[in-house]
């Protein structure tokens, strides 16, 4: 069968699908990239915030809208929405076909086997969180060069305003040797960028009774002959520990960046999120990091208008952008998620309040990432080139500063064809909020081939 794959959210959710992929590709199916030449569309959903639900169903009913012209066929809805909300899809959109949730992944292709055998109605399937696969061979559906290596599913930290322990259940960590296999697996594919994901992967390995083990993977993942660059996303202040730290200034792979979410600066909204430690914790965490890893990029995200958020800690997280200059922010306006502690509090803003806090955040971090791209003029970088630009004509690249569909790019004019994959050193002459605008002084490393 045609099985057309729409994969929604994070880039763990991607790594999901591509294991499933894998898996349906096994079975004797076909992926196809347009749904109007698919006996099945399957839908990786999202369901962490209100937007990302709003998504999710739009992709349903996009689907649900192709059985006009094909009576025969098959919707089929998992990930985080079909968990989340298993009982409301089946009873509320009668033209899926198939609610799997993300337990029951591992039975995939046998669902799909199933929901096409004639008169097999809507089936439903909700395996336990924990027999989620955590790893396991798959499509790697980004470009050849860089790839998400998922190291850990579920959460521990119980973040009032978060429903991914809901969801996903509580935090189980990848063997250390299923990550490393993967990574040379990955390498040997072409890939030369690892991109380390998890809820938390500062938290890798405590559920084994071995906190920091996180340090451990990098040291090992700096042994895999092949890539070049490591990228760490997410990482929690409170354990910004000095092991941490060392480990990715010892570990040359490891570029110096870092998603720090902090969510908020005042230390009574923190405590009311049940974000571990204070503002003097984050500030004495970046203070490290930043004086031991020289020319750092720092990321985080920030919650405007949680519950009970006055005006005055509001402003004080306006300051706080402004002191700490992070080189790159998203700031999101407070969501209130069924089931969370945080959805249960007085002091709900009105959503007015709580998008205009967060587009004026979003406001003060432009003219600083501005800034900051501005100071980079007359430097040279390394960079990794994703392609060319259709629109402009100009190619696409990367320095150790820009992670792939986060954030900018470095745009070099097309006089000298360069190659996807491929490292290069640029001269960067100029920039705009958030991209880069240089040339190419010279080529340092040509792209990976694939093994046989």
């Amino acid at each position: 069968m045609n099985i057309a794959i729409i994969s929604l959210g994070c880039p763990k959710n991607q790594v999901d699908a591509d294991v499933f992929c894998h898996a349906l590709i096994k079975a004797g199916h076909t992926t196809v990239a347009d749904p109007a030449q698919a006996d099945v569309i399957l839908i990786n959903t999202c369901g962490f915030i209100e937007s990302a639900k709003a998504e999710a169903i739009e992709n349903i009913l996009m689907a649900c809208q192709y059985k006009q012209q094909n009576p025969d066929l098959k919707v089929v809805v998992t990930g985080c929405l079909a968990e989340r909300y298993k009982q409301q899809i089946i009873q509320e959109m009668p033209e899926v076909d198939a609610v799997i949730g993300i337990g029951s992944n591992k039975a995939v292709p046998a669902i799909i086997e199933r929901v096409c055998t004639p008169g097999a109605g809507q089936v439903e399937s909700y395996g336990p969180k924990s027999d989620m696969p955590l790893g396991g061979a798959r499509v790697i559906s980004t470009p050849q060069h860089y790839a998400y290596l998922k190291i850990a599913e579920g959460c521990n930290n119980r973040c009032h305003y978060c429903a991914i322990p809901l969801i996903r259940g509580p935090l189980r960590s990848r063997p250390l040797e299923d990550c490393v296999a993967e990574a040379r697996w990955l390498a040997g594919e072409g890939v030369r960028e690892l991109i380390v994901v998890a809820q938390d992967p500062t938290a890798y390995g405590e559920d084994w009774g071995k906190p920091g083990a996180i340090c451990d993977l990098l040291d090992a993942l700096q042994q895999v002959e092949g890539i070049r660059w490591v990228r760490i996303l997410y990482a929690y202040p409170e354990r910004i520990s000095e092991d941490f730290i060392a480990a990715m200034v010892r570990n040359t792979k490891v570029v110096p960046y870092l998603d720090l979410p902090i969510q908020h600066c005042n230390d009574a909204v923190l405590k009311a999120m049940n974000r571990r430690g204070g503002r003097a914790e984050i500030e004495d965490a970046i203070a490290r990091l930043r004086a031991a890893i020289p020319g750092l990029t720092l990321r985080t995200t920030l919650i405007a208008g949680f519950p009970g958020e006055t005006e005055e800690q509001y402003a004080e997280l306006c300051d706080f952008v402004k002191k700490m200059r992070f080189d790159r922010l998203g700031c999101f306006a407070y969501s209130a998620e069924e089931n969370t502690v945080a959805a249960r509090m007085d002091g709900q803003l009105d959503e007015e309040t709580k998008q205009r806090r967060a587009d004026h955040i979003m406001e003060l971090q432009a003219e600083i990432s501005a800034g900051r791209e501005q100071e980079k003029v007359g430097q040279t970088l390394e960079c990794i080139c994703d392609g060319v630009d259709e629109e402009t004509g100009m190619y696409l690249l990367r320095s150790q500063a820009d992670c792939p569909e986060i954030d900018g790019n470095v745009l070099t004019p097309a006089d000298t064809p360069l190659e996807t994959g491929a490292f290069y050193r640029v001269t960067i002459t100029d920039a705009d909020t958030y991209d880069l605008y240089g040339y190419v002084e010279e080529k340092l490393e040509g792209p990976a081939a694939p093994q046989d």
